[in-house]
């Protein structure tokens, strides 16, 4: 079986193709994808807990403290400790961090609706079903592989 011809290598294509279109959209604001991304996970009203923000986006504790820092130099967040737990704290948007989150928010609705006009119900309603299966079966551990060969 040829790589192209895998499920997976598909997936990992076309991510690097998504973060690569997002990335040149990021740049051109001065900042990331993941930076948009982060902004895009953070509650407008109440904020989110920074503990609450990684395993949201799957994203590893170092990487995320390091875009939380820059977004805070940039002042388009702030980290206050929670009113009833001062262990925990929150990330909060500043006026300017919701103004850029709603344009990371108009570039994924305005991707997303150009990729779903190319498609018919049918094409999407496929697709969604295929990834929940591929999620669904990772997440319940039913792919077991050893040694090369899995076992199911």
């Amino acid at each position: 079986m040829k790589p192209e011809e895998t499920i997976d290598f598909q997936i990992k294509f076309a991510w690097q193709y998504i973060s690569r279109f997002y990335n040149n959209i990021a740049a051109k604001y001065n900042t990331t994808w993941a930076s948009g991304n982060v902004l895009l996970n953070i509650d407008i009203q109440e904020g989110t807990p920074a503990t609450a923000l990684g395993p949201k986006m799957g994203m590893e504790a170092t990487s995320l403290s390091r875009i939380l820092k820059n977004l805070e130099t940039k002042g388009l967040i702030t980290r206050e400790s929670h009113p009833t737990d001062r262990r925990v704290v929150i990330i909060k948007l500043t006026a300017e961090g919701i103004e850029k989150r709603n344009e990371a928010r108009q570039a994924v609705k305005a991707f997303n609706q150009h990729i779903m006009s190319l498609l018919t119900p049918e094409q999407l309603t496929s697709f969604f079903q295929v990834i929940q299966t591929i999620i669904h079966e990772i997440e319940s551990n039913n792919i077991k592989i050893y040694a090369g060969k899995v076992n199911l």
